[in-house]
């Protein structure tokens, strides 16, 4: 049996092919449809199921290659126990659906098979998901074996794959793996990749055929991972993984990108392994994500978009690719059509001139006449109200409303006043004598539904209606009144956007009978307002529909004459009472002609989906009005019922007989019920609108009619609002049915849907508009949308109106076919266009739905609608997946889902979501509140289980990719300042030789040398103060205090060092740290400031150290007793090597002794001290400073700032690296000013540390960096109060510096500002710094010249390195401050990253620069020098070819501002723009990573920080989830969306991690590219990994 060759073999066992359905027996068809029913109800097993469908049908499947039918059952079932088999899952096409609205043709179901059966399989990745996020998974902890090594198992399995060619189903062969191809999700944490995940249905197993292109495995052995072999086991047409990173993929070895003194970048030996994959970035990488993103990019292959022209240049404006129409697209050919008229209305004797005159009359002439009928939830008749009593009932309450109601002495109402109708489904006589009451007593009735909780979907808006309308009395029934939600007072509790409401039970106590004198006022109908019905648009908004007396006699009067309804004849309503056809047929015409009403409640209809039947038997009924939907209950249910008779109808009239799957229940009802006497002719559907009530339906038999009709429709042809009919082969139909003729009296036509009402062609679909007396009158109090619905006037080709009286449109979409006969295709509310075509999201529901829902969709629940992404409309699809759905079945259904509609509608799904049964907002009678949906799914509150994203296939329209221009080359001309007529972009500050100062420290070429020469000029001043958390001083220090201090250790160092040796300084922030640098410089060591390991996290922060002690050769380290005995501990030893430590000196206890002699330099170029830092890239770079460069710095900081002995500054920063080591260890011995340092650490402790510092003090200048800010912004944000009564005050600050390698953090900034304005701060003291690796300080605000400025660029020009100026709040505008004035001495230009040419000043280059204080070069251990060279002494390539520059690494540009500098010129301003490693070259642009963060972080309240980078160039987006879990994937979308919005991106992976998962470094920078090692890594943990198709 395992040799199978026969790939449909399955399908035909298990599908009785047209052929043979047709000729199974009527008996068969029925024990199938039961079976189908047990299934979809949970009464038997799909296991049972298969088991006795197999025996029904075995007689009647031909017997296949002479084996017997019943084995090959049998042996499905074996293999299917085995191991759930991919291909089994999706074949059998179901004839019957769950109870809900929804259902579909069989015709459908055979398209939708058939469009799956087209595709060939396409691996799609899953995402993956923790286990706490499962809804429920099917197995638990089941552990594939192990993929990461290529074991034996993987060579077996690769020579079985070889051999699997001729014999495609290999499942018995190798039973266990063919168990881990579909188990192997529920295994891990983060999924593996190895599932099938949408399988061919064909019982064909995991043979996966990409064809794009055949590359010979071996030779590509090392580029695909080991995942990709478990999932495609037939290995013979592997196909290469598409070239998407730009590199040619004809070898699989990558080179190595040379990195800037990359530690990580180690050159390893190319790994022929098989479970290695490089990555275009030379990252090796061995895990699942990495095999997940190979399989998305092999779905991307084949892009949907349609073929670009390569590429064009366009100037600022980002230009969105509009889709050109199609030349071939169907076009209407009719000629125009002209507007029907129905037949006129008959002229009654006798007529009742108004509804309540009718009342009159049948109340006094038949008053024992039944009028209606209750039924209880068991089907039992509750009550049947008489003509007399409905009479004699209402009178009572309209007397009582009128007269016993009053608000000081005054009445509460008056004729016109608007009412409440607040009354529950199962209690029709309650609402009918309530609502003639109203009618009475000359008041306007408001329907509306029973609010069950205060936070109903859409009663809100139900609210707003009332409102409105004025309403302040709400009638209802005692049951109804006891049931609402109750305020503290007892009274029933204010619903959320309602207004205050008096509420009236209408039961009999508390109405009064009116005295013999007073009779209800009886007029002939006139134009004033009857009643309003609500109605509930696609936007979710309520609106109330005013119909007047005269339009609703003459609706009854339609209606009557349409249906032929005659007096006495008995109707079943199943339809809501409230609105629609229910209040038309069950309310208002029963009473015109005394009928008698049985209403069948919708609880009922739940338990018994018989009901309405067995009533129509048991009263014979003429006349029964029901949904598609109570049709197909029945149907359901049907099988317990032999003894019922239809014979009595002569009307089954089908309310939205207009959807698009009322036929196939129409069909199926009659196919079933004809046997009990059904008459195929009595099914009448109709089409009817809230606005124009009923507008055509199908007469009953006697009245001579033509035949109905039923129209196979090209679902292409309708896209394009054509209508071509089409053979019923053909894959995307549409079947519709005739909705009958047009309505007695009523003028009918078809209008173009968009801009001026044309008229259509005749073969044009297109919205239909009614002209009759019996249609609504308006939306009460919305003038405006009232002229365009109601007082539509349709005009000829030529402009020309058809008519002079205004037509009514009804939101129905259709045309007029033969015979006159209407048809409806779909509703203004469903229409979804997309890229110029028009879909309509119930055709979209029906398709999803044949693709097998019983299995999967919880009680047929799907929600289809579009969202606005980018200029056009996106199709969601929402569905409820059964609670037994395990993970790997509800992904295999989402992208078969997703193969169907794009086949059959040729349209993309851009987002389909799964969410947990009952959890979708329901509508009042049971269907999906679908607005509230769509609302839920904006806000993020969705909280689906399951999300699969699809942009990359729907947005077709995003901008073409940029060819780069070539900027101003070397043949430009230079004239003067000129490149090209754009001024050249430079700016210098001050010249610091024609500062002429006082500066005593400037004739000592080493700054060793200018703290002796203080220690004997002002030996007791002070020069440090380090302040504890408690903000009491911990220690200071004087200027021979400190110079004693530097003795000692130097002489601890002599003898044992030679000089320039290296020495690791390892001290927590201090004063220690200070000596020990003087001490090693006096020494003639080279001293490395290194921050010390956290003793909480010595797993990731002493790996760092070890990496800087030997990267910078340091020979010894020097360090506190309490770090020594750290360095050497036993937690250590488990994260580095101890034993290879250098020598460790503790500095706390050295003997007072004086070094024999000071070390003197033999020239200031020799090196001073080593500066490492980790970049935001996650390099670790250290640059050499000599001695000259050092002097320079400080006297560049001191002539900026101002700094003078009688000056104190505040210091809250890290001393280790950048300028943060400057300010603290080098600027207070340089200038003499008194430093006042505040350890960063302490603010975790005391937020307030710095701050009240720099009050006490009364400091001017101060630095911070932007994690103390944050701090200070979070920490006290909210206790600026507490700190006033504190006298913490901060006026006496004139600058306070951010300390910043990066994008000045304008946000933070302002909050900071503003938040401590209260304390004095002044908000032009705040600014911020910019230094890079090869010059610590560039800029820096300091405390003369203009206030630092902020500009508004647009940010689409910035994607292409050119800075355009805009507005405040123009859109895409993104402020940019200026980072700090530049320093004396510093030179700055801004230059081309290519062709390191100068640039002018309106684009985005590298800023360079030219400074006395650069640093001389990085010092790395690879001799990676010459690589980097250019870093440091690299010259322009025209223009002023002899300066030599220093290369920051960083984008920026300079303006030339209105303010003038210190100088009296015109300032320059420069602003940093980002890292130029950390941007994204996507698409030809470049992006910046933070602000794509900046608009993801905006996207959901909940998500608390962010960080992209690329890989492979796909975009992905890590989110840290500050919230619940089930949040997790309501992200996925809003973060897709708004980047797309934004950015023009496709988001490739969206991950959701915990917070403080996001790596970041001491200066508060996010550290991409480890988040991004760890995510290819697979140590994120992740909550949620969704990859976008």
């Amino acid at each position: 049996m395992a040799e199978r060759t026969s790939t449909g073999f399955l399908t035909m066992m298990l599908e009785p092919t047209p052929a043979v359905a047709m000729t199974l027996p009527a008996e068969v068809r029925e024990k199938l449809a039961e079976l189908e029913l047990e299934l979809s109800e949970g009464d038997i097993t799909q296991k049972g199921y298969e088991k006795k469908r197999g025996k029904l049908l075995a007689p009647y499947i031909p017997q296949i290659q002479g084996v017997d039918p019943s084995l090959q059952i049998d042996n499905r079932i074996q293999a299917s126990s085995q191991a759930v088999l991919p291909g089994s899952k999706h074949n059998k096409s179901r004839a019957a659906n769950t109870r809900d609205e929804r259902f579909r043709s069989d015709l459908h179901t055979e398209a939708v098979q058939a469009a799956l059966a087209k595709y060939k399989e396409r691996k799609m990745p899953m995402p993956s998901k923790r286990r706490s996020v499962l809804v429920q998974s099917s197995v638990e902890a089941c552990t594939p074996p192990d993929t990461s090594s290529a074991s034996e198992d993987e060579g077996s399995l690769r020579r079985q794959g070889r051999l699997a060619t001729s014999t495609p189903y290999q499942g018995h062969g190798h039973p266990a793996v063919e168990h881990w191809f579909n188990r192997v999700i529920q295994g891990s944490s983060t999924s593996s990749s190895a599932s099938s995940t949408s399988s061919h249905p064909g019982g064909r197993s995991v043979t996966t055929t990409n064809t794009t292109s055949h590359a010979a495995l071996n030779a590509n052995a090392a580029a695909t991972a080991l995942a990709d072999f478990m999932a495609h086991t037939q290995l013979d047409n592997h196909s290469a993984p598409p070239d998407v990173t730009g590199l040619s993929e004809r070898s699989s070895l990558h080179t190595e990108r040379p990195q800037v003194a990359s530690v990580r970048g180690v050159s390893r030996g190319y790994n022929h392994h098989i479970s290695v994959m490089e990555t275009a970035d030379g990252v090796p990488v061995n895990s699942r994500v990495s095999s997940k993103i190979q399989q998305l990019l092999n779905t991307l292959k084949r892009p949907k978009r349609p073929p670009l022209r390569e590429f064009f240049v366009d100037d600022f404006e980002e230009l969105l690719d509009v889709q050109q129409p199609d030349p071939n697209q169907p076009k209407p050919e009719g000629q125009h059509m002209s507007a029907l008229e129905g037949e006129p209305l008959a002229v009654v004797n006798n007529w009742p001139p108004s509804l309540p005159a009718a009342l009159q009359r049948w109340g006094t002439t038949q008053p024992k006449s039944p009028c209606l009928t209750g039924l209880d939830n068991a089907g039992k008749p509750v009550y049947t109200l008489t003509y007399g009593k409905l009479w004699t009932r209402s009178q009572k309450l309209a007397y009582t409303l009128l007269n016993k109601l009053s608000t000081r002495n005054e009445p509460l109402l008056v004729p016109g006043d608007r009412v409440a109708l607040v009354f529950p489904n199962n209690d029709p006589v309650m609402f009918m004598v309530a609502f003639y009451g109203c009618l009475l007593a000359e008041l306007v009735p408001v329907p509306i539904e029973v609010p069950l909780t205060r936070k109903d979907a859409g009663s809100q808006q139900i609210g707003f209606l009332l409102g409105s309308c004025g309403v302040t009395l709400a009638l209802t029934t005692d049951a109804c009144q006891k049931g609402l939600p109750k305020a503290q007072t007892g009274e029933v509790a204010t619903f959320k956007g309602w207004p205050r409401l008096l509420w009236f039970v209408t039961d009999g106590k508390h109405v009064v009978k009116p005295p013999k004198d007073w009779h209800p006022p009886i007029r002939e109908a006139s134009n004033d307002i009857a009643y309003i019905e609500y109605k509930t648009s696609k936007e979710g908004s309520t609106m109330g529909i005013t119909v007047s007396h005269s339009a609703m006699l003459a609706h009854c009067h339609a209606l009557t004459q349409a249906c032929g309804y005659t007096e006495a004849e008995t109707i079943t309503n199943v339809l809501d009472f409230k609105r629609e056809a229910g209040l038309w047929h069950g309310v208002l015409t029963s009473v015109m002609n005394r009928m008698h009403v049985i209403s069948i409640p919708y609880s009922l209809m739940k338990v018994n989906p018989l009901s309405w039947i067995q009533k129509v038997h048991t009263y014979k009924a003429r006349v029964a009005v029901v949904k598609s939907r109570d049709m197909h209950w029945s149907l359901l249910a049907q099988r317990d019922q032999r003894d019922i008779s239809l014979s009595s109808l002569r009307m089954l009239i089908v309310a939205d007989g207009a959807n698009p799957w009322s036929i196939s229940s129409c069909d199926a009802f009659l196919n079933v019920f004809q046997a009990r006497g059904l008459r195929p002719e009595v099914i009448c559907p109709c089409a009817s609108s809230s606005e124009a009530m009923t507008v055509a339906i199908r007469r009953p038999p006697e009245m001579g009619v033509p035949p109905p009709g039923k129209a196979v429709l090209s679902m292409g042809g309708l896209s394009h609002s054509v209508i071509r009919v089409d053979t019923e082969e053909k894959l995307s139909v549409l079947t519709v049915q005739d909705v009958g003729q047009v309505m007695p009296g009523a003028l009918v036509c078809v209008v173009r849907v968009e801009g001026t009402p044309y008229l259509c062609q005749t073969d044009e679909v297109g919205e239909i508009c009614v002209s009759s007396g019996s249609t609504g009158i308006a939306y009460y109090g919305l003038p405006g949308m009232t002229k365009n619905i109601f007082e539509t006037i349709p005009v000829t080709s030529s402009g020309i109106p058809i008519s002079d009286r205004p037509f009514t449109r009804t939101s129905l979409l259709g045309f007029v076919g033969p015979d006159s006969l209407v048809f409806v295709v779909g509703k203004m509310d469903g229409l979804m266009v997309v890229s110029g075509r028009r879909h309509n999201a119930d055709d979209v529901v029906a398709t999803a739905l044949a693709v097998e829902p019983m299995k999967f969709v919880y009680r047929g629940r799907i929600a289809v609608f579009s969202v606005s992404v980018l200029h056009d409309e996106r199709i969601i699809v929402v569905a409820e997946q059964r609670p037994d759905a395990s993970e790997e079945d509800s992904f295999q259904w989402m992208s078969r889902v997703l193969q169907a509609i794009d086949s059959i509608h040729q349209v993309g799904v851009y987002c389909l979501a799964l969410v947990p049964a009952n959890t979708l907002p329901k509508a009042p009678l049971g269907g999906i509140h679908i607005s509230e949906t769509k609302q839920r799914f904006l806000e993020g509150a969705l909280h689906p289980c399951n999300v699969l994203m699809c942009p990359h296939t729907c947005v077709t329209n995003l901008p073409k990719p940029r060819q780069k221009q070539p900027e101003v080359g070397p043949a430009s001309m230079i004239v003067g300042n000129l490149v090209a007529g754009k001024r050249i972009a430079q700016a210098c500050g001050r010249d610091v030789a024609q500062l002429e100062d006082n500066d005593q420290a400037r004739k000592f070429l080493y700054i060793q040398d200018v703290l002796q020469w203080r220690a004997q000029a002002t030996p007791d001043h002070p020069l440090f103060l380090v302040l504890n958390a408690k903000g009491t001083v911990a220690s200071t220090a004087s200027c021979l205090q400190l110079h004693k201090r530097a003795e000692r250790v130097a002489a601890a160092l002599i003898g044992r060092l030679n000089t320039g040796d290296h020495v690791a300084l390892v001290y927590p922030p201090g004063i220690d740290l200070i000596a020990t640098f003087y001490g090693c410089l006096y020494a003639g060591c080279v001293p490395v400031t290194v921050r010390p390991p956290h003793p909480q996290n010595l797993a990731t922060t002493l790996p760092t150290v070890k990496m800087i002690v030997e990267v910078s050769k340091s020979v010894c380290i020097l360090t506190t007793q309490a770090i020594m005995k750290l360095l050497k501990s036993k937690e250590a030893a488990a994260a580095v090597d101890v034993k290879s430590w250098p020598m460790v000196l503790d500095t706390d206890d050295l003997p007072r002794k004086k070094s024999p002699q000071m070390y003197k330099p033999p020239t200031p170029e020799m090196l001073a001290y080593l500066d490492f830092s980790v970049s935001t890239t996650g390099i670790l770079a250290g640059v050499k400073m000599s001695h000259t460069a050092t002097s320079a710095l400080c006297r560049s900081i001191k002539l900026q700032c101002e700094l003078y002995p009688s000056r104190q500054i505040a210091i809250c920063l890290d001393p280790y690296c950048g300028l943060g080591f400057a300010l603290w260890c080098l600027c207070s011995v340089y200038s003499g000013h008194q430093s006042i340092l505040v350890p960063p650490l302490e603010l975790e402790s005391n937020a307030s540390l710095w701050l009240a510092a720099v009050s006490q003090y009364k400091v001017r200048v101060t630095f911070c960096s932007y994690s103390v800010m944050e701090m200070c912004t979070k920490g006290l944000g909210s206790q600026t109060e507490a700190l006033r009564l504190r006298n913490v005050n901060l006026s006496c600050v004139r600058t306070c510096m951010v300390v910043a390698e990066e994008r000045p953090r304008i946000a933070l900034t302002q909050t900071f500002s503003k938040i401590f304005k209260d304390l004095g701060l002044s908000p032009r003291a705040v600014s911020t710094t910019f230094g890079c690796r090869v010059n610590v300080a560039i800029c820096l605000q300091g405390t003369a010249g203009p206030d630092p400025t902020t500009v508004y660029v647009d940010m689409r020009a910035l994607r292409h390195d050119r800075v355009r100026l805009v507005e405040r709040g123009s859109p895409h505008s993104l402020p940019l401050m200026e980072s700090g004035k530049i320093l004396p001495g510093v030179k700055v230009i801004i230059a081309n990253t290519e062709t390191k040419g100068p640039l002018g000043d309106s684009h985005l280059g590298e800023i360079w620069v030219s400074s006395p204080h650069n640093a001389t070069g990085y010092y790395t251990v690879y001799g990676e020098e010459a690589l980097h060279a250019d870093h440091f002494n690299t010259k322009l390539s025209f223009g002023d070819t002899q300066t030599v520059w220093a290369r920051t690494g960083y984008l920026g540009f300079l303006r030339r501002t209105d303010l003038t500098d210190a100088s009296g010129e015109r300032h320059d301003a420069l602003y940093v723009v980002g890292s130029l490693d950390e941007t994204l070259e996507l698409r030809g642009m470049r992006y910046h990573p933070i602000d794509i963060e900046t608009s993801v972080i905006r996207s959901h309240k909940s998500i608390a920080e962010c960080a992209v980078f690329t890989w492979t160039n796909l975009l992905v987006v890590v989110v840290e989830l500050e919230g619940s879990e089930q949040e997790a994937l309501d992200l996925v979308a809003l973060v897709t969306n708004v980047v797309l919005e934004e950015h023009y991106l496709i988001v490739g992976v969206v991950v959701v991690v915990d917070p403080g998962v996001i790596p970041i470094n001491s200066r508060g920078e996010k550290q991409r590219m480890h988040l991004r090692d760890g995510f290819l890594a697979d140590q994120l943990d992740p909550i949620y990994v969704a990859y976008n198709m």
